[in-house]
């Protein structure tokens, strides 16, 4: 893979309630890491406290133990303080940014072929499953 070429990036914030057990979510991104669909490039752990005070989680007493670690850059305070911002007091939250990998060799061959991307958008599953419910429902 070339280092001259990447997938979409995403940056995702997953919130839990405050004693949420994680391992099955954890787990499951290690299998998309270790299978190569995702490269994980920063994960954090954020706790937001009943007071709406907010402290950064050691991953490694996570069950995101594995991503210890994992820290581009590209995630600044500002970022942390906006995702805090959303989330509801007495949460966690993973922040979480992600290549999707899986793209690359059709991004390669778009490209060979003289394409180039115009528009990107991210639709919410809840939207989807909305629409899929009105469509089953008529």
């Amino acid at each position: 893979m070339s280092d001259d070429l990447h997938g979409p990036v995403d940056f995702i914030l997953l919130e839990f309630p405050a004693e949420a057990d994680t391992s099955e979510a954890a787990a499951a991104m290690l299998d998309l890491v270790e299978s190569g669909t995702i490269r994980l490039w920063d994960l954090l752990v954020i706790r937001k406290a009943a007071d709406g005070s907010v402290v950064a989680v050691e991953v490694s007493d996570s069950p995101f133990a594995p991503f210890a670690g994992a820290r581009s850059g590209l995630l600044s305070d500002d970022d942390i303080a906006e995702a805090a911002g959303v989330m509801e007091p007495g949460t966690g939250a993973a922040l979480i940014v992600y290549e999707n990998t899986w793209a690359v060799p059709f991004i390669a061959g778009a490209l060979k072929a003289g394409g180039q991307l115009v528009a990107s958008t991210r639709i919410p599953a809840p939207v989807i499953i909305e629409a899929l419910d009105a469509l089953d429902a008529s």
